[in-house]
């Protein structure tokens, strides 16, 4: 079961907002919906599913209805027509008590401005959730301190907020949404009034508290790169409409439109793609007790400069340089001349290419990638890495394009 699942959710402002509904529904436009009928469409047909212990982040700019679609899910807003379920619980028909218990034992939200209550210490805002599930004093001052804790505001719960600085105070934030306990927080911009390197210190530890308690996310955000850092998939979002779903990797690789590939064109993709997005199948490999001979037929076959060098159980061993296996054939040496691993560039799978740049132009031939048992997964030649990292010129012409893939291909 989807953690969330917002199915053909719409939200037209104005009278008789159907016709709106309607309208968009038949073709009609966003722009047509308010000229023609003076409804505002703020959300058309969203659909998307939330798997559990999933960061899903909707990122879009100001006015896309990001804003408006989180609000439907937490039950703020009523929709217009189509369906939000938490769990097992259709939100939109929700009224009342039972609306009321999905947030306080479903939802948490996080804000974009803090919203902690001045009057009350840091411990008595983290707690405050629980008070009004009705939890005992001690036990909502303990489960406080613990939450407090996750996000390394420990000992701070008898200050008052006006004491902390901004990052802190989302911090506190954070810690009273997890002190709740629920399975799934909402967050609406909730580092977008942060200083840049207070963010992204949140935004680390949001993802360390996500690999240690796995929950549910739904992230807004307007940020590219806060979007693409924090998100498993995103949803990108314009006019009201979900242009496409997918991962960082997906949306940078493969967008769906113009508008996606121009969006995401000056996104920092060194820190977004990985190694294993980038990375090769070696076109050929050379066994342990292979000899020059053997190293030098597949290199002329292949025109490469390196081979790969791997044991019987497929574990690295090393590379092999094209003037070296010469050198060898010429003086009639037997051993292969292979350079030691640890004078090649090794990474895992996850390694991010920003990561990568150092050691890859320090270390000889291409990057080789490596599961977590040295076992060959492919790899990263340099210029591959350099290519990968770059911003793609959308305005380029075919020729251009067909030139830059012969000279990348002749580089290899």
């Amino acid at each position: 079961m989807s953690a969330i699942s917002v199915s053909h959710l719409y939200k037209v402002f104005g009278k008789r907002p159907e016709r709106g509904v309607s309208a968009l529904q038949k073709g009609a436009t966003r722009d047509h919906v308010k000229e023609e009928l003076g409804l505002t469409a703020a959300v058309v047909d969203a659909d998307f599913e939330v798997d559990p212990g999933e960061i899903f982040v909707v990122m879009g700019l100001s006015g896309s209805g990001k804003s408006t679609l989180i609000r439907m899910v937490n039950g703020l807003l009523d929709p217009t027509a189509g369906t939000v379920t938490i769990g097992d619980v259709d939100v939109t028909r929700a009224r009342g008590e039972a609306l009321r218990r999905v947030r306080r034992e479903k939802v948490s939200m996080v804000f974009q401005h803090f919203a902690l209550l001045p009057h009350r210490t840091v411990g008595e805002n983290a707690a405050y959730a629980l008070e009004i599930q009705g939890m005992n004093r001690a036990d909502r001052e303990r489960r406080a301190e613990e939450a407090l804790a996750m996000v390394d505001l420990g000992g701070w719960g008898g200050y008052a907020p006006g004491e902390l600085s901004g990052g802190m105070r989302q911090r506190v934030g954070l810690a009273r949404a997890l002190a709740a306990g629920t399975d799934i927080l909402l967050m609406d911009e909730a580092f977008s009034a942060l200083d840049p390197l207070i963010r992204r210190g949140m935004q680390d530890q949001l993802v360390d508290l996500q690999q240690r308690l796995d929950k549910t996310i739904l992230f807004i955000t307007h940020d590219l790169n806060e979007a693409m850092r924090l998100g498993d998939r995103v949803a990108m979002m314009r006019d009201g409409r979900i242009e496409q779903i997918g991962t960082a990797q997906q949306i940078l690789n493969d967008p769906v439109n113009n508008y996606v590939a121009r969006f995401v064109q000056d996104v920092d993709r060194s820190r977004v793609l990985t190694a294993a997005d980038v990375m090769e199948s070696p076109a050929a490999v050379l066994g342990a007790d292979s000899g020059p001979l053997a190293a030098q037929k597949l290199m002329r076959e292949g025109q490469m400069r390196w081979l790969v060098v791997q044991g019987r159980d497929r574990r690295f061993l090393g590379l092999v340089e094209d003037d070296a296996v010469a050198a060898a054939v010429r003086d009639r040496s037997e051993r292969l001349p292979v350079v030691d691993p640890s004078q090649v560039s090794v990474v895992g799978p996850g390694a991010l290419l920003a990561d990568m740049y150092t050691t890859a132009s320090q270390r000889r031939g291409p990057v080789v990638v490596l599961d977590e048992d040295e076992r060959v997964l492919g790899t990263v030649p340099l210029v591959t890495l350099l290519a990968a990292g770059g911003t793609p010129d959308l305005d380029a012409g075919t020729d251009d394009v067909e030139r830059h893939a012969l000279v990348t291909q002749e580089a290899r």
